[in-house]
């Protein structure tokens, strides 16, 4: 077992003893928290930034009693989420790797009254809060938890370690375990022996690419150099991380496979970029698979710019280009005369073929439909791969944690980035034509987003009449011609456009400097983590943005809907995507997380001892084939 740091509401501890043992757990002190493994201590507060987690802590005292433990959001000194106790674990990051289904994946708990838990021992049951009993002739706080026919257990705060909340994103309500007998061992073992399967299977994959194994590229040259240099924004300090981590990949001899995770508009293709440019330099070939024909487009303008003063080739395939020009461009790609080729699931087809490929970039995997990512699969076994997303979901994540991926996240924003402030109203045409005049008056542009192709032109016609006859206007969707299509987002990216009403092909990719009011009609309809991405579309520099969401009054809206909106309004903070993409998942269940096959195991065990499991059997695995894939 390894030391830990236990804390929660009510517990009895003085603030010096709290400052002794983040000290013995390798955290530092200073005046004000800067990055992990930092805290400080003003009076009766203490702020704490633990491993392995997005935000810093705060836990205030009253005396000697813990009164409130929650997470912030430094920039805007914002409260984020409240907990009733946590546990911290050593910052030391190369300490020996834990492999007990005991220890909780994540660092921080967060469980409230009337949660289903897991207990790793006792399986699963109902948290009814925390309670004062004597035990011999001492008294103390335990959690109750309540198993089938009400029958209780008393969690010590030494064995809370044992305890994690219980997930399986709506797949079905759990049935409480039942205490005294052997059904939760058996319930177990049952599930390692499915996970048992899969884990040889995550293996196989890792264990080919490893034989294969992959390019050792060489260090940056002055070529490379001179490339990043030419990055016009200032990088952050988790953008360098970030590139660093890419390029150790990149230059040692194994294949690499990494997420780069970061809010939206926090830098993430850059990094793709640098790595990119450094498979060109050795002769490779670079795919940039990204989920649609403007995010595409984007990525093409963005790229050929900062290419125009070395001699490599870019090129797109999408709809955007006619069949005689992608013949082309494909029989260029066969035969080595275009090094990047960027592109939606066209990529995928049979008719695509590399003369020499290095170096696969995904935007946004988890956009791509079941038959694609069989493609995916196949395209990627002997070439270095890197992930990007923005809203990483639970198995992202967890792929990290249990060894199969490496990880990379960007959590700083872009120096004088401000939140986006976001508003839910009702439909007012009046109101919705000064928000985009005040846009226009102010020299920027605005997105006017209905995903309904059947009635934009009727939008159209309504904001025509309440904004002034010089204001700028045009319509684009997915059922344009794709000339037409290209034409219209030329003109907006040129400034020579004002607003920009469209469908929601706009989520992904554009990136318009001037672009700083997002308008989203029947904002109810959209999901969590789409609403996020089209927020993201505006806001991307150092002038305060709008979001406004337009749904119809509050009663008349579902509870899920209603729930959707009030969170992306709460998750305005910068760096909220990835609050987005768990609440999101909690909304709306998690699809296919781990392969359709898992979702019973992950059911009858929670997400959270699901993947403990599967990481225990992952690493036995590796010790027993003497294989290292990480």
């Amino acid at each position: 077992m390894f030391d830990i740091f236990k804390i929660y509401t009510q517990k009895q501890i003085s603030i010096q003893e709290a400052n002794e043992k983040l000290i013995g757990l390798g955290y530092r002190r200073f005046d004000q928290i800067a990055q992990e493994g930092d805290f400080s201590v003003r009076g009766d507060t203490l702020e704490i930034f633990p491993a392995n987690f997005n935000y810093p802590l705060r836990i205030e005292w009253e005396f000697d009693s813990v009164k409130k433990i929650f997470s912030f959001d430094k920039e805007i000194n914002r409260k984020i989420l409240d907990y009733d106790f946590l546990i911290l674990v050593p910052c030391h990051r190369r300490s020996r790797r834990y492999t007990s289904e005991d220890i909780p994946l994540s660092a921080v708990l967060e469980i409230k009254k009337g949660d289903y838990i897991v207990h790793s021992r006792y399986g699963i049951g109902k948290f009814l809060g925390v309670k004062k009993l004597k035990v011999r002739d001492q008294e103390d706080y335990y959690f109750e938890i309540e198993y089938e026919h009400q029958d209780k257990l008393y969690v010590s705060k030494e064995e809370v370690h044992l305890i994690q909340k219980y997930a399986n994103f709506n797949l079905a309500r759990p049935r409480l375990s039942r205490l005294g007998t052997k059904e939760w061992q058996r319930t177990k073992e049952k599930v390692e022996k499915g996970i048992k399967a899969f884990a040889l299977a995550i293996l196989r994959i890792e264990a080919q690419r490893k034989v294969i194994g992959g390019l050792r590229y060489a260090e940056d040259d002055s070529w490379q150099k001179k490339f990043e240099q030419d990055f016009p924004y200032q990088e952050t300090p988790d953008q360098a991380k970030a590139t660093q981590d890419v390029k150790n990949d990149m230059q040692n001899p194994g294949c690499m496979d990494r997420i780069i995770c970061g809010d939206v508009g926090y830098g993430k293709t850059e990094v793709a970029m640098r790595a990119a440019f450094k498979a060109v330099s050795s002769g490779k070939q670079v795919v940039i698979l990204v989920p649609t024909t403007i995010l595409a487009y984007q990525h093409y303008v963005n790229l050929t710019k900062r290419l125009k003063d070395f001699p490599f080739s870019v090129e797109m395939i999408s709809r955007f280009r006619s069949p005689r020009e992608q013949k082309n461009i494909l029989k260029r790609l066969t035969e080595g005369k275009v090094d990047i080729i960027i592109g939606t699931h066209r990529i995928l087809s049979q008719d695509v073929a590399f003369k020499d490929l290095g170096l696969l970039i995904i935007d946004e995997e988890h956009k791509f439909g079941v038959t694609h990512k069989e493609k995916i699969k196949k395209l990627r076994v002997n070439v270095d791969v890197l992930s990007l997303t923005a809203t990483p979901i639970p198995r992202t994540l967890y792929m990290s944690l249990i060894g199969i991926k490496n990880i990379s996240l960007i959590k700083t924003p872009p120096k004088e980035r401000l939140a986006i402030k976001t508003e839910v109203m009702l439909f007012d045409i009046k109101r919705l034509g000064d928000m985009i005049t005040r846009e226009i008056t102010r020299g920027g542009q605005v997105f006017f987003v209905h995903n309904r192709i059947e009635s934009i032109g009727r939008i159209e016609q309504s904001l025509k009449k309440v904004l002034p006859k010089q204001a700028r206007i045009e319509v684009v969707h997915g059922r344009m011609a794709s000339r037409q299509m290209e034409e219209v987002m030329l003109k907006f990216i040129d400034k020579k456009l004002d607003c920009l009403l469209s469908t929601a092909i706009v989520e992904s990719g554009i990136d318009i400097p001037t672009a700083n009011t997002i308008i989203i009609n029947n904002a109810h309809r959209f999901g969590l983590a789409d609403l996020h991405q089209l927020r993201g579309r505006v806001g991307r520099h150092n002038l305060q943005a709008y979001c406004y969401l337009v749904a119809p009054p509050k009663e008349s809206l579902s509870s899920d809907a209603s729930g959707r909106l009030k969170m992306i309004e709460e998750f305005s903070h910068l760096g909220a995507g990835f609050e987005v993409a768990m609440s999101d998942l909690e909304l709306r269940g998690a699809g296919n997380i781990l392969g359709r096959e898992q979702h019973g195991f992950i059911w009858m065990v929670g997400f959270d001892l699901y993947c403990r499991l599967l990481k225990k059997e992952i690493e036995y695995l590796k010790e027993a084939f003497k294989l290292n894939v990480n």
